[in-house]
């Protein structure tokens, strides 16, 4: 009875995640290989499917250290308990509250042929720049990493505030006694003890990175294609299930394959 307990405790969570996430897996499955390989096919020699995987990757190549970068910066910044510290919190954590989508025709407004960039440049006498041109897509990079490192970043700054408020003051304290010096403080206590929080932020930030989609569809559309993107081409505007379940699998097997390799990374790291 006592072996019985647990798991009549998780049932109902159990239940719930297969009926959440386990069924729409196997719906996905079906559907991705209805056709046999023929959706694959479709989907791997398709033009947008490489610059989408290749635009996702280079996404999160930029985005999530720059955004644990900055969390850092502005969780230290906390720890120093600065004057308006509530004012600070609460407008570092503001994009939380914005939708993907708001985010996304906010910095329209902003990086528009016609927007606030613009005229600022044009104020200054300085020449513009047509930041989301389809043949630029350098300047279409910079304006979605713009666009997520400030929609997103707060995520990251909540998990890694959290973190640091259980870091005892003690190892620091005992550190300055011996003379080491801020930057040896930070790398030798403060981020080893961080490093749950930092792992937490890092699994969770890389698998939302890679189901990016609002804020680049609202400033670019299709000229800078991303996997989800691709996944709602499929299934909503070319009306192909099968493709766009083939799509979401890929997505799917990119998110375990990065968080397991996080996983081993750190244990294997936390081991030597």
């Amino acid at each position: 009875m006592r072996l019985r307990g647990p798991w009549l405790l998780l049932l109902p969570s159990i239940v719930f995640m297969l009926a959440l996430f386990g069924w729409p897996l196997v719906q996905a499955l079906i559907s991705a290989f209805s056709e046999g390989t023929g959706a694959w096919e479709r989907l791997f020699t398709d033009a947008y499917f490489l610059r989408a995987l290749r635009n996702t990757l280079l996404l999160i190549v930029i985005v999530v250290p720059v955004q644990l970068v900055l969390a850092v910066a502005m969780a230290l910044l906390v720890q120093a308990r600065p004057r308006f510290l509530a004012g600070h919190f609460y407008l570092w954590t503001i994009p939380l509250a914005v939708s993907e989508l708001a985010a996304g025709l906010v910095w329209l407004s902003v990086f528009d042929s016609r927007g606030y960039l613009n005229s600022l440049l044009a104020s200054l006498g300085l020449p513009t720049v047509q930041w989301l041109n389809y043949t630029s897509t350098g300047t279409m990079l910079l304006a979605v990493v713009v666009a997520e490192v400030w929609r997103a970043t707060s995520l990251v700054f909540v998990i890694v505030v959290a973190g640091i408020q259980l870091v005892p003051r003690d190892y620091d304290e005992a550190a300055q006694v011996f003379g080491a010096s801020w930057w040896q403080r930070l790398r030798h206590v403060t981020l080893p003890q961080l490093g749950p929080s930092l792992q937490v932020a890092l699994i969770l930030r890389t698998i939302l990175a890679l189901q990016a989609f609002a804020v680049a569809q609202a400033l670019t559309g299709r000229d800078f294609p991303l996997l989800v993107g691709e996944t709602y081409q499929w299934y909503v505007n070319l009306q192909n299930p099968p493709v766009a379940s083939a799509a979401a699998l890929v997505v799917l097997v990119l998110s375990l394959g990065t968080a397991v390799l996080y996983l081993r990374s750190m244990r294997n790291r936390a081991a030597a």
